[in-house]
């Protein structure tokens, strides 16, 4: 995370200046050229947590609802437009400036079925079918437990969630609070690397 982000990215609208800039980064095995700013998440580079998610889940079904939740200038989103695009793929973010980027970034690259949107703009009967997400811990514990026990839920039946949490900022403890306070879900730690947990939370067998 690039110093000075934790005050701004998870703000509606970033009071710091855009300063748009451009960047080469890898996604799925491609070199994109992309726009990032300031006031967004790690607008710097594509960030630890985020390669780490990419390299372990496994490839998300070719159709459906797909949901990058905390979308920020778009790595995650783009890849799963990138692997699905006969999917819709759901970016989601409450900062507007990342909303812009993620829309700006999947037109150069012709990824006409990624959507930005609000968390309020997403059809209330839509379910996923896979959710990946690099989560904004920083937000405070509440507030990330209110995210979570809003999206998880509208997972498709057969669907499964990907989460990226750092060990340090309380993987561990997250683990353990999706196994108790949601009932019907499953959660299960995918992979460690980096210092990064990847968790998955599916549907509990019946």
């Amino acid at each position: 995370m690039a110093t000075g982000d934790v005050d701004h990215y998870f703000a509606a609208d970033p009071a710091s200046p855009e300063q748009r800039r451009r960047l080469r980064v890898a996604l799925v095995g491609r070199e994109l050229e992309v726009e990032t700013a300031a006031g967004v998440f790690c607008p710097d580079r594509v960030d630890l947590g985020t390669a780490v998610l990419l390299r372990t889940v496994p490839d998300p079904p070719e159709r459906g609802n797909l949901l990058d939740l905390g979308c920020g200038w778009g790595p995650i989103a783009l890849s799963l437009g990138l692997l699905s695009p006969e999917a819709t793929t759901w970016a989601v973010d409450v900062n507007q400036r990342a909303l812009d980027l993620v829309r700006v970034n999947a037109a150069r690259h012709g990824l006409s079925t990624v959507v930005a949107a609000t968390p309020e703009e997403v059809p209330a009967d839509v379910e996923f079918d896979v959710i990946w997400s690099n989560p904004p811990i920083r937000v405070g514990k509440d507030a990330l437990h209110d995210l979570l026990h809003t999206w998880l839920p509208r997972l498709a039946p057969s669907g499964a969630a990907y989460l990226v949490v750092q060990k340090n900022l309380g993987a561990d403890s997250l683990h353990r609070w999706l196994d108790e306070e949601l009932p019907g879900m499953a959660c299960r730690r995918l992979a460690s690397a980096k210092g990064f947990r990847v968790l998955e939370v599916t549907r509990a067998a019946s």
